[in-house]
């Protein structure tokens, strides 16, 4: 069960190369069968090139006990998806990091953290969500819109999820809402502000035995829209639509249990572009 089923949208590696047998020659690497030696004159020039060769190879390699040798193959470029090796983040506030730089880059790296703190079981936490709330969005905004979180995530709404009213499961059982970005796509950048797309996957319900809310993944993509402010990205807005999702895997599920273990005992990231 995803954020987005739960309401509507709110504010709107090396490389190996091998190199392969030359084609067009008449199967004789040396281009044909060679010539036999017609007199001492060849043999005394082919003997003299071979020593010349020799030479040549150990002045080359002459020097202090140094390693000279040097390759003329560049190292192969970064995959576009591949994380460039900037750092994304500059501190935490709490449980989310901060600091991002004022490029494209940054904005999507702010992007997929907020992504996974937007749709995370901490918003269900009246008290955690407040918070969550004010740092990242716009202070325009932050009223307003969590006003819209607390009707949505309504006592009713909580109820169905098998939660109380501070957004705790029952003794005994494990509330899971963990998203994983697959990827980013910044849509919009003008130096202040930015539109950026977060492709996502996560795991949603409540693991444990008797639990009527059974864990299940799903697939969806958040679009948030940010603005430049006080030296960090900030959100504007953020809305959500399912999708794209996969053809699921002929995999055995994993029971309550071990899924309750995997969430307390595996630790979350901080997510860059």
């Amino acid at each position: 069960m995803s954020f987005g089923d739960e309401h509507d949208s709110i504010g709107g590696a090396g490389q190996t190369r091998t190199r392969l047998p030359e084609t067009g020659t008449s199967g004789d690497v040396y281009g044909g069968a060679r010539r036999p030696v017609r007199n001492s004159r060849s043999l005394i020039t082919a003997v003299g090139v071979v020593v010349l060769l020799i030479a040549a190879i150990a002045f080359a390699n002459r020097g202090d006990g140094t390693d000279t040798t040097k390759t003329t193959e560049k190292a192969p470029g970064a995959a576009p998806t591949a994380a460039t090796g900037v750092r994304p983040v500059t501190g935490k506030d709490g449980e989310i990091p901060t600091g991002y730089a004022r490029d494209e880059q940054g904005a999507q790296s702010a992007a997929a953290n907020y992504a996974v703190a937007l749709v995370s079981a901490e918003i269900l936490k009246p008290d955690r969500r407040s918070q969550i709330v004010r740092q990242l969005f716009v202070a325009t905004k932050v009223d307003e819109l969590e006003a819209s979180f607390n009707k949505a995530y309504s006592k009713e709404f909580l109820d169905k999820l098998g939660l109380d009213a501070s957004g705790n499961a029952a003794e005994g059982l494990t509330y899971v809402s963990r998203t994983a970005p697959v990827g980013t796509k910044a849509t919009q950048y003008a130096g202040s502000s930015a539109s950026v797309e977060v492709w996502c996957t996560g795991v949603f319900g409540t693991a444990g035995v008797g639990s009527t809310n059974p864990v299940t993944n799903d697939w969806f993509t958040m679009t948030l829209k940010l603005q430049w402010v006080n030296g960090d990205w900030k959100v504007e807005s953020f809305s959500q639509k399912e999708g794209p999702a996969p053809v699921n895997a002929d995999r055995t599920a994993s029971d309550a249990d071990e899924i309750a273990k995997a969430v307390e005992e595996f630790g979350g990231f901080t997510y860059a572009r």
